[in-house]
């Protein structure tokens, strides 16, 4: 019987340590742990258009906007991996982007399951950090003279 129970326990032990591997950080379906041109062809299969006057020469940052969208994104590789996105809004009042940045913060909040971090939490100044299991994710907003909102996601 005891040499079941060794088993038995020996075989949970090996389950709960698994392979080891953490999960990727997703952007909107898409992981973020894939190839960085393949990750661009998605973008554009999507509806994305690279915004060559925003784009450095040697596509390490690349510009891309969606018509349909509200925000532009501005992605950072080095080396073909993924190093960051992140979403600029183009909103006109203070007001819609206020709630704007609380309806984000809301819906990161349910998908990640997680409180996030406040970094800054004033009226016209908010930061709000969430750290998902592949990275982090950060809600930007800043309403001075031209109201922005800017959602950073950043692998780990």
């Amino acid at each position: 019987m005891k040499k079941i129970f060794v088993a038995f326990v020996a075989f949970l032990a090996l389950c709960a340590c698994g392979n080891g591997e953490k999960k990727p950080l997703d952007y909107r379906g898409l992981s973020m742990n894939i190839p960085f041109k393949t990750f661009c062809d998605s973008l554009t299969a999507r509806g994305f258009v690279v915004d060559s006057a925003k784009t450095d020469s040697a596509f390490t940052r690349v510009s891309m906007f969606n018509p349909a969208e509200k925000y532009r994104l501005m992605l950072a590789q080095h080396n073909d991996t993924l190093d960051a996105i992140q979403e600029n809004y183009v909103i006109s009042t203070n007001d819609s982007t206020r709630r704007m940045w609380q309806q984000i913060r809301d819906g990161f909040e349910k998908s990640i399951g997680a409180w996030p971090n406040m970094l800054k939490d004033g009226e016209d100044h908010r930061i709000a950090k969430f750290e998902a299991d592949g990275g982090f994710i950060t809600v930007t907003l800043e309403n001075t003279y031209k109201p922005t909102l800017s959602v950073l996601y950043q692998p780990k």
